[in-house]
């Protein structure tokens, strides 16, 4: 597997994005870490963040997303904790079938409102990522904006991403790095659900990384990610 990688040497330990164990009781405390935690921290659900007339991450879409579509294949791409449907709308209106998934039903809504504003449609699908199957080589994309879960979660996810890609078919992801808890800029406010290019490395077999970087970068997505932050991208293909 080629790919480029700017890593820190905080990024060089994997270790620290994988402390849930795999199975038994690790592996239940792990998804009851990634379906509870918000409410565990003080932090609003999905549904209540998502509550209100302003779209929280804007209604433009992710600019990785904007500087990298063009390299997903024509055709049915499927959108992960696509939330209030900003990159939903915007594939769907560049001529892509898309499929949005999210838990929270009140952001979803708030998608498709807005693709009926742009003239365009996407199908929606409410969905915990935990409990989510993705139907082997069905998609020519899947895409992954900021979508943080617990690792264990987080891996059962790309494991389905890596069956769900048809050959050719390409996985883009931008995700916050653990040195994202200094800037406290956006994303969870813990390591465990952050991402780095050795985690993705591991948990993505099967996939040729074609762009792999970790950088500090602007970004201006509505209020709640606004600011420099600690970002890993990627753009990985199925052979």
């Amino acid at each position: 597997m080629g790919w480029k990688a700017k890593c820190s040497s905080e990024s060089n330990n994997p270790a620290r994005c994988f402390r849930i164990g795999l199975n038994g009781t690790d592996k239940k405390r792990s998804h009851r870490l990634g379906k509870g935690l918000w409410k565990k921290m003080g932090q609003p659900t999905w549904d209540e963040r998502y509550d209100g007339a302003d779209y929280v991450y804007g209604t433009e879409p992710n600019d990785f997303l904007v500087s990298q579509f063009g390299n997903l294949p024509p055709g049915r791409v499927l959108c992960l904790a696509e939330g209030e449907g900003r990159n939903a709308v915007f594939l769907a209106e560049h001529g892509f079938a898309v499929t949005a998934v999210d838990q929270s039903v009140v952001g979803l809504a708030k998608a498709e409102r807005l693709a009926a504003q742009r003239g365009v449609q996407i199908e929606t699908i409410v969905a915990d990522l935990a409990d989510f199957s993705i139907a082997p080589r069905s998609w020519e994309g899947i895409v992954s904006i900021f979508a943080h879960t617990s690792p264990t979660v987080r891996r059962h996810v790309h494991s389905e991403v890596v069956r769900g890609l048809k050959q050719g078919g390409a996985f883009l992801l931008e995700a916050y790095r653990p040195e994202q808890l200094e800037y406290k800029t956006g994303g969870p406010p813990v390591v465990e659900m952050m991402m780095t290019l050795l985690v993705l490395q591991a948990e993505l077999p099967g996939l040729d990384f074609e762009y792999a970087q970790e950088s500090i970068r602007d970004l201006h997505e509505g209020k709640l990610h606004a600011g420099q932050g600690a970002v890993v991208q990627l753009l990985a293909r199925k052979p």
